[in-house]
């Protein structure tokens, strides 16, 4: 039989139909060894770029400009701190059949031209344009990069073709169609090279769930009166943190009347026997993301919160169980109770409660799988995707939900749930 990690397999345009799923997925750890083949960077970083000039070639674009963090990450493999996310301080630009260029805060350009030698030196750039509009564009920066973009796309030879952008400050926009470019959505085209996770991408989101494993196994063992739900977050931040995580994005703990409905929050509310919660760990490890649910309910649990815990497990199990390549996401949603039969008066209204997305280096990836998107607008659910699956209950008590979410890796034979911290039944922490 193949080794499913040989490093023959999976090239950089390859898909993973050459991964042996008899195996489990490995959780690998935070080092590199010469005893064993874990994480390839270099074939990650390759396989990423491949997979980005493959959807431009297969776009009406003939370049594509990104200010969107993750998609730079995507495309040229470089990061420069959790602080950038919402700064947009970074660009980068993928041309033609040219390599990728980089512009980066200050410095950061030059740590580029140092340590990533994936990148051509030349293609690492100092550049900022308007860090949501604290530079003003009357002092000319916007101008002068929007140029300097127009002139490397018509170098490339595709000045005559449109350019995709993710998103941009509204000013840069009107920037680069100044400079003659012809600007069009090029979120799309990252998406969907974004879609299909090669072996390492899987193996590091499969980690990122690992550590989130044991975060529930710690916020487990402290649920107790006494215990306020902000005690927990600070608890579950530590702990990831020095597990290795890059980026502790948010954290859900949400307890007692607070539970229905959902506010997506957390406070310092004290937890109180027979309360049920449920937390949401959104974290990064390597930039891929978890959101990772779990509800438990302290010392106690009523036959009115068990019946909604068993309803939102049966929803999610009825839903994992249609995941496979080929099926629509219309037909996982499908499965799903209608908002108004939990207590919403429309979709939209109950949007993100019965729910499906993609992971991977963003929280929100293709596929999106929910009643109110997929049922007229399906997507084909295809192997090498990897998603969350959430559900939410409330229950007849007027104040208790449940709330249960599994990461899935979708395989040549359905899926592998990666979220391994026990779920099929209500967990009672500290049971009296």
């Amino acid at each position: 039989m193949t080794n499913a990690l040989s490093p023959r397999i999976l090239q950089p345009t390859d898909s993973n139909q050459n991964w042996n799923w008899d195996r489990p997925i490995p959780a690998l750890g935070h080092t590199s060894v010469d005893f064993e083949r874990r994480v390839d960077h270099d074939r990650l970083r390759r396989y990423r770029l491949s997979r980005a000039k493959n959807a431009l070639k297969n776009s009406n674009c003939g370049a594509i400009l990104t200010f969107d963090v993750n998609n730079i990450r995507y495309i040229t493999g470089t990061k420069i701190g959790e602080w950038e996310r919402d700064k947009m301080c970074r660009f980068a630009l993928l041309a033609g059949d040219d390599e990728p260029y980089v512009w980066d805060f200050g410095s950061a350009a030059v740590h580029h031209q140092l340590n990533c030698d994936w990148l051509d030196p030349a293609h690492c750039l100092p550049g900022v344009v308007g860090m949501r509009g604290t530079i003003p564009p009357s002092f000319g920066l916007m101008k002068y990069y929007a140029e300097e973009i127009a002139s490397l796309i018509k170098k490339a030879g595709v000045a005559d073709m449109p350019v995709g952008v993710d998103y941009a400050e509204t000013a840069m926009f009107f920037a680069l169609q100044e400079a003659g470019l012809n600007v069009v959505d090029g979120q799309q085209i990252m998406l969907e090279a974004r879609e299909i996770k090669n072996v390492d991408e899987i193996q590091l989101l499969n980690q990122a769930a690992s550590m989130v494993d044991g975060v529930y196994h710690m916020i487990w063992e402290e649920l107790k009166p006494g215990v306020r739900e902000n005690d927990i977050v600070a608890l579950a931040n530590k702990m990831l943190y020095e597990m290795g995580s890059d980026d502790v994005e948010a954290i859900n703990a949400i307890a007692g009347e607070r539970c229905s409905p959902h506010p997506h929050n957390f406070t310092d509310r004290y937890f109180r026997p027979g309360d049920q919660a449920f937390f949401d760990i959104l974290q990064s490890y390597q930039g891929y993301r978890t959101c990772y649910y779990r509800t438990f309910n302290i010392g106690f649990s009523t036959p009115s919160q068990n019946d909604a815990y068993v309803k939102a497990r049966d929803w999610l199990n009825a839903a994992i169980a249609e995941i496979k390549p080929g099926v629509g996401t219309d037909k996982v949603a499908s499965v799903w109770p209608k908002a108004e039969e939990y207590g919403f008066p429309s979709e939209l209204a109950a949007f993100g409660l019965q729910f499906g997305h993609g992971l991977g280096l963003a929280l929100h990836e293709r596929p999106i799988i929910s009643r109110a998107v997929s049922l007229e607008n399906p997507m084909e659910i295809k192997t090498g995707m990897v998603f969350a699956l959430e559900t939410y209950c409330p229950a007849s008590d007027g104040i208790s939900a449940a709330r249960i979410e599994e990461e899935v890796v979708v395989t040549d034979k359905g899926c592998q749930v990666i979220s391994l911290f026990p779920a099929e039944d209500l967990p009672i922490a500290n049971r009296y």
